[in-house]
């Protein structure tokens, strides 16, 4: 493999995004407006590949890996020849705009012009540049070396050929990309992110429960299954005859939930609908019972896994939880 990305940032994101590609075979150049942030960069490159190699995450020797990724003073030497721009600077409009013009001007014809953005979307900076038709959100998991889940967020700017090749590049590199189909503040992964903490919130307030109980219930329970179906999956294979039926008998309660939070979103037989077909193209309910086997086979490994580790994961010592 010949193949060079540029990283536009070299803070957390920026460095972690130099793991992965580095660690795919790609070749990457660094690019950050203050040179001295390339001395603790390169040494957190170097210790996040040590810790891969530690728990035999990386295919090649460490040295070999690092040597592919360089950092660059001038914008235009970093951009040179990359397929792909991963943006990488902080989350404000007015960084982006200026950054997203430079990168417009200098970058290869070719090359995928993708922002980090984890909430801003790119119809917003993405006019600051001609080259509008190359630019579109790449929302990462954090760290993305070890969450390979990639948001794709076009723009009505964004040409279909751009998507495309952005799809192809991040696959390359080992990540699963997911096509979020209009332009949403927060994309998916932080809206579901934020409905999860919002309600984690009040329940703190309403004296429901303590954080470190709802952590529990979260890693132990939700997280854990959630590492292996989605929360669609979930209830389909949670009631015998699918998500239609769990629709049918959990629907009113959700419902009645979402009403005390100030939330009007019923699930309407239509909502309700559409979303059994998908799941039915997914997963005949003729191929149900072996699913969840499935799932059950899935979670046993983890569940060797889990009992492997420490019986506790706090770091400091439990309160009493008071109301």
């Amino acid at each position: 493999m010949n193949r060079t990305v540029a990283i536009a940032g070299a803070g957390s994101i920026g460095v972690a995004f130099a793991v992965l590609f580095a660690s795919a075979g790609f070749f990457v150049r660094v690019w950050d407006v203050l040179p001295e942030a390339f001395d603790r960069a390169r040494n957190d490159l170097c210790d996040r590949l040590a810790l891969l190699n530690e728990h035999g995450l990386i295919s090649e020797p460490v040295n070999d890996i690092s040597r592919r990724v360089s950092f660059h003073e001038i914008l235009f030497d970093a951009l040179r020849g990359a397929e792909l721009v991963q943006e990488c600077v902080p989350e404000r409009l007015d960084i982006k705009r200026e950054v997203f013009q430079q990168l417009g001007a200098y970058s290869e014809t070719y090359a995928v012009l993708a922002s980090s953005s984890s909430a801003i979307v790119s119809s917003e900076f993405a006019s600051a540049t001609p080259a509008r038709e190359r630019v579109l959100i790449a929302h990462p998991g954090n760290p993305p070396y070890l969450i390979p889940v990639m948001e794709l967020v076009p723009s009505d700017y964004t040409a279909r050929e751009t998507v495309e090749r952005a799809t192809e590049i991040y696959r390359a590199a080992g990540l699963r990309p997911v096509l979020v189909r209009k332009e949403v503040e927060g994309f998916l992964f932080n809206r579901l992110q934020g409905a999860v903490l919002r309600e984690a919130y009040c329940l703190v307030r309403d004296g429901v429960a303590s954080v470190e109980d709802i952590d529990e219930v979260m890693r132990s329970g939700l997280g854990r299954r959630w590492s292996v179906i989605g929360p669609f999956e979930t209830v389909d294979l949670n009631t015998r005859g699918g998500i239609e039926s769990h629709a049918a008998k959990m629907g009113p309660a959700y419902e009645r939930m979402g009403s005390s939070r100030g939330q009007a979103d019923p699930w309407t037989p239509d909502l309700i609908q559409a979303v059994t077909e998908q799941r039915r193209s997914i997963l005949p309910l003729d191929q149900w019972e072996s699913r969840v086997r499935w799932r059950d086979e899935a979670l046993m490994k983890l569940k060797t896994h889990f009992e492997d580790l420490p019986a506790t994961r706090r770091t400091t010592p439990r309160v009493p939880f008071r109301l």
